[in-house]
């Protein structure tokens, strides 16, 4: 299937879920584990009516959902597809299918409280250094340019976060390359900032907000709020 761009995905209304990083992201609160079990049956039941499945973690009195296709298909401009890991109109149908059996069972979604944690590494010579970091966080060099256009790091079964690497240039002097991207909805962006400023922390550069607001902590490392714009426009 086709990959989805942020304003056809924005288009879908899907008031439960919301696209951070490459996937759609949803929390619902459940009373129980007994509850959120059986929420995640039906949900599976009907991921297997679709042919998709979402992944599922299933913490105290939360089940997080994330919704991803892995053979998208990304054209470029010179009309050449590549396969990417993004969402499809299949994500879009299994999140609105999920959306109605939470109504059923009655269990409410908490869409502000979803984030997820990229690690970004800046470096001049990703092909050269991918394979290390590919076998050191998934134990297998096969995961270096899954699911992507270049060098990144995508674990198959999520266990550690993606490392996307950022092209710079050689440098002699020391420099921070690793940085943290936090990924978080709009609704909940200016409040993520305010409280890292109120814990001491410093705003470095606000040019590409609210899309990406870097911040230094007192040392000087840099970690970078992240929203996707794209999917947010028409809600």
């Amino acid at each position: 299937m086709d990959m989805l761009r942020g304003e056809k995905i924005a288009e879908a209304g899907l008031t439960d879920w919301r696209k951070l990083g490459q996937g759609l992201h949803a929390r619902y609160v459940v009373g129980d584990f007994g509850t959120g079990a059986r929420f995640v049956a039906a949900v599976g039941e009907a991921g297997d009516a679709l042919g998709h499945h979402p992944r599922v973690s299933i913490g105290n009195g939360h089940v997080d959902l994330k919704l991803i296709t892995d053979d998208a298909v990304y054209r470029d401009d010179e009309g050449t597809e590549h396969v990417v890991e993004w969402v499809t109109q299949q994500d879009i149908d299994l999140a609105r299918r999920i959306t109605e059996i939470a109504a059923d069972h009655k269990i409410v979604a908490d869409p502000a409280s979803v984030s997820v944690i990229e690690l970004g590494l800046d470096t001049a010579r990703s092909a050269t250094i991918a394979p290390v970091w590919a076998a050191l966080l998934t134990g297998s060099i096969e995961a270096q340019g899954r699911g992507c256009l270049g060098d990144d790091i995508r674990d198959a079964t999520g266990r550690v976060p993606i490392l996307w690497f950022g092209d710079t240039d050689e440098h002699d002097t020391p420099r921070q390359r690793f940085h943290i991207e936090v990924y978080v909805v709009p609704e909940v962006a200016g409040q993520r900032i305010a409280a890292a400023v109120a814990a001491g922390g410093t705003v470095v550069d606000d040019s590409n907000a609210p899309s990406l607001t870097v911040i230094a902590d007192q040392d000087g490392n840099k970690g970078i709020v992240c929203v996707d714009m794209s999917a947010a426009k028409k809600r």
